[in-house]
């Protein structure tokens, strides 16, 4: 007799239900949302109509937050049971994606932001054992372009597009 529509796989230990990858993004989330939020304390909100320079960011902490506790129970209600262990908790994109952002950072003044977007998507993806060359630099190339368009035409934001040689 077979449980038809019941769940046969094994149940983790509880305190391993935290080493699931969905659960950990879940958590890093929620934790970036927490400090967003205790970091824009002190700015002022304003209204829908009359936002202040907290609104934003606070409302994209929320969204960060609310997913991130959205990302966690659909772990919990549908757990297939894969836990990180060994090899799976891979040390590249925990080097990677936060030193692609650091590079941005630093890059964004002196070499633009053309070349600091590319610099970010192409560390960024050193963090993927899967990536192409060809996808990463058409990533790039229109990351690139629609970042201009958006923040240097778009918003008129005063960002250098090319380094001043």
């Amino acid at each position: 007799m077979t449980n038809s529509g019941m769940d046969t796989s094994p149940v983790p230990p509880r305190g391993q239900f935290f080493l699931r990858a969905n659960v950990l993004a879940g958590l890093m989330f929620i934790a970036l949302a927490v400090l967003g939020l205790w970091l824009s304390r002190n700015y002022p909100v304003g209204t829908a109509l009359r936002m202040g320079t907290g609104y934003v960011p606070r409302l994209l902490c929320w969204i960060m937050g609310g997913l991130g506790v959205v990302v966690m129970v659909q772990e919990f209600v549908a757990s297939d049971g894969n836990i990180l262990t060994g090899e799976a908790l891979l040390w590249r994109p925990l080097v990677f994606v936060p030193l692609s952002i650091v590079i941005f950072a630093l890059t964004i003044e002196r070499l633009g932001v053309v070349i600091a977007t590319v610099l970010l998507i192409v560390i960024g993806a050193l963090a993927g054992r899967g990536m192409r060359a060809l996808e990463v630099a058409i990533t790039a190339v229109l990351l690139a372009a629609l970042t201009v368009g958006i923040f240097v035409w778009g918003l008129a934001l005063t960002i250098p597009v090319w380094p001043e040689w």
